[in-house]
């Protein structure tokens, strides 16, 4: 099945899967950098969620948020830490 969400930015989803990646292997994931997003099958194996490759309309949105919800944290919370590092180093006046 397609990815239906888009990105905002012509060309960024490459440097978000890139980010993706890295967030998850520094979380102790195995990350396979051709494919980061293949990581939600190791957290769905990890939270008992039976996520397969294809169709999972079966899942609920509990489910998903059980899969979803470490990556896109674990990469929020990375984000909120770079601006804040880039925030000490740059005070505004």
């Amino acid at each position: 099945m397609a990815r239906r969400n888009r990105t905002l930015v012509p060309g960024a989803r490459a440097a978000l899967d890139g980010f993706k990646a890295k967030v998850m292997s520094e979380k102790g994931y195995h990350v396979n950098p051709n494919n980061p997003n293949d990581v939600k099958y190791e957290i769905a194996k990890e939270q008992g969620v039976p996520l397969k490759k294809g169709y999972n309309g079966h899942l609920s949105a509990e489910e998903a948020g059980k899969v979803g919800g470490p990556i896109g944290g674990n990469m929020v919370k990375e984000m909120v830490r770079i601006a804040q590092e880039q925030l000490s180093k740059n005070p505004q006046k």
